[in-house]
């Protein structure tokens, strides 16, 4: 972690701003996937789904998420839907606009049609490709972005890879690790990185792992971190997925991204997932490794995560508003974490 990144996003706080910025640019997919948050019943809102909102199209949207940048002046932009990739026409026109403000954006995508090949040189960009497990799964729930269409849609490119771990994977021997033997060496894939399936409250998903799936999931993490270079998992974030924030007031990455609808109005609370996520079963990646980064000692002796608190203190007191609830950064250890490195203790 970089000094000077912690020292921007702290005076983006302490203004009372938020760093993180996430828009849903589109309503729309082509694809329907078992288990995606995005289309879950009051994902934006209690009583609402994404297909309802208005979304737009064409200089509408540009001029729109421009004008939003501009407000928000994050330092990074994800940019999810729906799939973006339906409107790819927009995002040409879009992408090198906000680059120039130098933002970091983060396109998230199936990779269902053809990544422009001018994206490619894009500094600052970063393709995420989603891919639901090895190719008789991924195609199953993915079609039409199947494996043969990626491989080729990702021609030229250079991507992260993010697949979401489920219960199915973990159910059979050596998943993990014969997914990353298969994508780690494409020359188009420069990382790859872990979720946990995140249910709602209350849910019954078959996606849903059991602790024990959880922690094995975690013990095989660890130890492919060791063979795969390209899986750009930091240790501690790995094993925050064993003791994942206990609410959104307590997450970092919900704490300090924004999350706007399709509709560019409506805000998604209480993160991204929406609706009433089950924290003590998160396994978003963004979390867990903004988790480790709050124990990240700058220098070795200050944490991360207490320079977060005291931004968000001095925003909320800039703003007027005081806050009254447990920051984030205060994380309990757990032992479990001892468990995975020694499964006899």
């Amino acid at each position: 972690m970089r000094v000077q990144e912690v020292l921007r996003a702290w005076w983006a706080i302490a203004q009372g701003r938020k760093p993180s910025l996430s828009l849903e640019i589109t309503r729309e997919c082509p694809l329907r996937c078992p288990g995606c948050y995005a289309y879950q019943p009051g994902h934006p809102g209690e009583g609402l789904s994404l297909r309802e909102l208005a979304d737009y199209k064409g200089d509408d949207l540009v001029q729109r998420v421009l004008a939003i940048v501009d407000e928000v002046r994050p330092l990074h932009l994800s940019l999810v839907g729906g799939d973006p990739l339906v409107r790819y026409r927009e995002l040409e026109i879009l992408l090198p606009q906000l680059i120039e403000r130098g933002i970091h954006v983060q396109l998230v995508t199936s990779a269902f049609r053809a990544l422009p090949a001018a994206w490619a040189s894009l500094p600052h960009l970063n393709l995420v490709v989603s891919i639901d497990g090895l190719q008789p799964e991924h195609d199953i729930r993915r079609r039409p972005a199947t494996y043969d269409r990626i491989l080729t849609n990702i021609e030229g490119q250079s991507i992260s890879v993010h697949c979401t771990i489920t219960a199915q994977m973990m159910q059979r021997k050596r998943y993990l690790q014969d997914f990353l033997e298969f994508w780690t060496p494409r020359p188009e894939v420069k990382r790859v990185w872990f979720s946990i399936f995140t249910p709602q409250v209350g849910a019954t998903d078959l996606e849903i792992l059991s602790p024990e799936e959880r922690c094995n999931a975690v013990r095989e993490l660890l130890l492919l971190r060791e063979t795969f270079p390209k899986l750009d998992m930091a240790e501690g974030a790995i094993l925050e997925f064993l003791q994942p924030p206990a609410s959104p007031r307590e997450c970092i990455f919900a704490q300090t991204t924004e999350v706007r609808s399709a509709d560019l109005k409506t805000l998604v609370t209480p993160c991204q997932f929406g609706g009433t996520p089950d924290c003590s079963q998160c396994g978003c990646v963004a979390s867990v490794g903004m988790a480790a980064l709050g124990h990240y000692r700058i220098g070795g002796l200050i944490e991360v995560g207490a320079i977060f608190k005291a931004s968000r203190k001095f925003g909320a007191a800039v703003q007027g508003i005081v806050p009254g609830r447990k920051p984030a950064g205060e994380f309990a250890e757990d032992p479990k974490r001892a468990a995975v490195r020694d499964p006899a203790a």
